[in-house]
């Protein structure tokens, strides 16, 4: 390429900012070696252009790409110069709108330029570097950049063995990267010819200019003048873009062989099956599917039915071809019905002794529980299974219902199976999904078959109380076909079409209260309530179960942590009085952990957790002994909630006598709201029957407050209470002793029955209350509670108000 290449006539677009193109170094224009001609001429002063990516080196030639808008003027003065020379210099990340002489670097690359070409944003040139240049003066400090420079000389070393030595040095390095990256070719291999140990400064540019080095790296190679520094900077470089080479080259080898590897084994395989298919003595995949599908029947007894639908099934998949989608669909739900444990049960250990054994292992308390799991087991002694049956299991969170089915099935030696229904808002979780829709699975009932492999696990349907409805469907309707002993015999699962056989098992069901669980649903099943723990029972189940548990979860030996009864007691009463044990699990668990601490921390052989130091683990108590509110107008109630019994204050008072009327608060609900008006106009209509005076109400004011008014309360239970309190109002007369009352009155003063007795009694227990007043009709549910509830229990039981009345004022 020569000066008479350049179009100094042609358009010059824009691109982006100078930037290097292909980095592979090209002929340069002399054939003797030389990079610079002795006749070309280096001008004095010379243009300036910025270059981001790597800086320029005299010995390359290679494309420039520039931005039109901010160089065009620069390119065309560069034109009109008689020598077409432009310099170039590196400014690293330097963007171009904070770009000035400061920006630039004291030594550059003055450039010929050879051959534009025009685009539509930017201009290509060709750029052949021809000496280093020092910027001595900025002659216009605005684009287009205009510097006076010098061509500093480079001086050599005097020692020209030394240098002739490194010259070798960068010759074989180069020689050496071209075999493991053919990325510079035959031009490189050329280009490298024209060098020799007699000319080190080109040579070590060009070695600088093929490693792939940061540009401020390149930048101190290119401003460095004396040959001797400039090659030990550049040697290292070269070095290590070798060993970066050969660990790439390296890893295309082991990628590539791998590939062949794995191809050759296709090849093979591929081969050897046909070889087989040919001889005899192999089978294709369908053939192989086919056989394997066939081999699980062997040990089942499948019904006729199926069996017909599995042989038509099977008959279908042998005329497919494997790579069909039809293909796969058949294919797993052949694998859906081969899996399936038809005919297959287990025996039933109906050992009445050692299922006392399993539940009194794994549970405390819970005697009237226990009693009853035992009287269902012992009817299906005789019966010879207990298949069929459903069992629903009532009670507050924490009581113990899941680990009391799985007793259940570990006492019949049964297989186990668990989930939740809760939440659950599509029926096909229950029934399956039609085999048309991408993605079809059967239901949670199959799935629990195939996982258990027999036909009579004991199966439990967790938070039964807690399914949804949404416009997929009612999972409450579809579980009434899988409930209901009369129809489960014939359970149609829409993935399999084909009817399974549930009556062989046993399902177990919970649900914290029967309030949301549909009328029908409810009816296919046999109650069991578990009511709350006292705190007797909770000592129990801490010393047997939860304390042991967490010190075998957390391997720490237990004579390290002693952690005294007073203290686990406290632990009850102050810190978990809920009806189950899952808040004490987690205080428990708090005091293992502080105790961890101190055992490491503080290095002691064993922490005593007492009375005394129980709030340095666990804070302060969060619970209170309760008082029991005392005061005329003042009655404690009896109540229910879904997490066990609580004791239920009510107060009654005259605010003033200067109207009548009558006040309720308290967040009561509309049912608890309607006993109040019914106590108040029973009341109202018999205070002189009671010794009261009969005009008290006509001109007072009355408020009935049921405190904790932050809680929803709800229910008829309450009647008696309310009536109570209005009756000491209006007697001022108060309640000189522990007594607590539950039950429904009505407008002419019947006592009506009410729920949750067990649960009411606890709490009382709980608040050291010993004496009740119960409805007369709710005795059979009191007297079947255990013994140890009973014990030092005064109970009074009310038919009409008037037995209230006498229990709690002597008439």
């Amino acid at each position: 390429m020569s000066e008479h290449d350049w179009n100094a006539d042609s358009h010059i677009d824009v691109g982006g900012d100078a930037t290097q193109g292909d980095e592979t170094p090209q002929q340069g224009p002399s054939a003797s070696g030389a990079v610079v001609p002795s006749g070309d001429y280096l001008p004095e002063r010379i243009y300036l252009l910025p270059i981001h990516n790597r800086p320029f080196f005299p010995a390359q030639v290679q494309p420039l790409i520039i931005q039109r808008q901010r160089w065009e003027e620069t390119m065309q003065r560069v034109a009109n110069t008689p020598h077409h020379m432009v310099g170039v210099a590196f400014i690293g990340d330097v963007s171009m709108e904070e770009l000035s002489p400061g920006s630039f670097p004291e030594i550059g690359t003055a450039v010929k330029v050879h051959r534009t070409q025009s685009e539509e944003h930017q201009i290509q040139f060709i750029a052949q570097g021809m000496r280093r240049f020092r910027i001595h003066r900025w002659l216009s400090k605005t684009p287009p950049y205009l510097v006076e420079v010098s061509y500093p000389r480079e001086p050599v070393d005097a020692e020209a063995e030394e240098a002739r030595a490194y010259a070798m040095s960068l010759i074989n390095g180069i020689k050496e990267l071209l075999p493991i990256n053919p990325l510079y070719g035959e031009e490189l291999k050329s280009y490298l010819n024209r060098f020799s140990p007699h000319e080190p400064g080109p040579l070590t540019d060009f070695a600088a200019a093929i490693t792939s080095a940061k540009g401020r790296e390149l930048q101190q190679v290119l401003e460095t003048l004396p040959i001797m520094d400039r090659m030990q900077r550049v040697l290292p470089l070269l070095r290590k873009e070798i060993e970066v080479a050969q660990l790439q080259n390296q890893i295309s080898e082991q990628v590539n062989s791998q590939m062949q590897e794995r191809q050759r084994e296709f090849f093979l395989r591929e081969q050897l099956k046909v070889i087989q298919k040919e001889l005899g003595i192999s089978k294709d995949d369908r053939e192989s599917d086919v056989d394997t599908f066939r081999g699980r029947l062997e040990h089942l007894q499948v019904p006729e039915r199926v069996q017909t639908r599995i042989d038509d099934e099977l008959d279908k998949l042998s005329m497919l071809e494997t790579g069909s989608p039809e293909y796969g669909t058949t294919r797993n739900y052949l694998d859906w019905l081969t899996s399936l444990p038809w005919g297959i049960t287990s025996e039933d250990q109906l050992d009445l002794k050692r299922a006392r054994e399993v539940l009194d292992r794994d549970h405390d308390g819970l005697a009237d529980v226990k009693e009853r799991i035992i009287e269902f087991l012992a009817e299906g002694s005789f019966k010879g299974d207990v298949g069929g049956s459903i069992v629903l299991l009532v009670g507050p969170p924490g009581v113990g219902k899941t680990s009391v089915g799985r007793s259940i099935a570990e006492a019949l030696g049964r297989e186990f199976y668990r989930f939740s229904v809760g939440g659950m808002r599509d029926e096909a979780e229950i029934k399956g999904h039609r085999r048309t829709y991408i993605g079809a699975m059967p239901g949670k009932l199959a799935q629990a078959l195939k996982e258990v492999e027999v036909e009579n696990p004991v199966i439990m349907l967790d938070e039964i109380d807690k399914m949804g409805q949404s416009f997929q469907g009612d999972p409450a309707s579809a579980l009434l076909e899988v409930l209901d002993p009369e129809q489960n015999v014939d359970f149609l699962d829409h993935y399999l079409d084909v009817r399974l056989d549930l009556s062989k098992v046993l399902f177990v069901c919970t649900a914290n209260q029967l309030d949301t669980i549909p009328g029908p649903l409810l009816d296919r099943m046999e109650q069991i309530r578990l009511s709350g723990y006292i705190a007797e029972e909770k000592v129990a189940i801490a010393k047997h179960h939860l304390w042991p548990k967490l010190l075998k979860r957390d391997r720490i030996p237990k004579k390290r942590i002693n952690l005294t009864d007073a203290a686990l007691k406290q632990v009850i009463e102050g810190y978990a009085r809920e009806a189950g044990v899952r808040q004490l699990e987690k205080q428990l668990h708090r005091i293992v952990r502080k105790a961890a601490v101190k055992l490491l921390e503080q290095d002691q052989e064993t922490v005593k957790v007492s009375v005394n130091n129980l709030e340095e683990f666990l804070g302060a108590p969060l619970f209170r002994k309760e008082k029991v509110l005392k005061g005329v107008g003042v009655v404690t109630g009896l109540a229910w909630t879904a997490m066990g019994g609580a004791t239920l204050p009510i107060e009654a008072t005259k605010v003033h006598a200067l109207t009548r009327g009558f006040k309720l608060t308290g967040k009561l609900g509309e049912v608890m709201q309607e006993s109040a008006n019914i106590a108040y106009s029973y009341t109202l209509g018999h205070l002189g029957e009671y010794g009261a005076d009969a005009d008290f109400f006509n001109e007072a004011f009355i408020h009935v407050h049921v405190p904790e008014g932050a809680t929803p309360k709800d229910g008829p239970s309450a009647g008696v209470t309310m009536t109570t309190a209005l009756m000491s109002l209006a007697k001022n007369q108060s309640i000189d002793r522990p007594l607590a009352m539950t039950g429904e009155l009505t407008l002419t003063g019947q006592v009506l029955p009410v729920g949750g007795i067990r649960e009411k009694v606890i709490a009382a227990r709980r608040s050291e209350i010993f004496e009740l007043i119960l409805p007369e009709a709710n005795q059979r549910d009191y007297d079947e509670l255990p013994d140890y509830l009973k014990a030092g229990m005064t109970v009074h039981f009310a038919k009409v108000y008037q037995d209230v009345a006498k229990v709690v004022f002597g008439r």
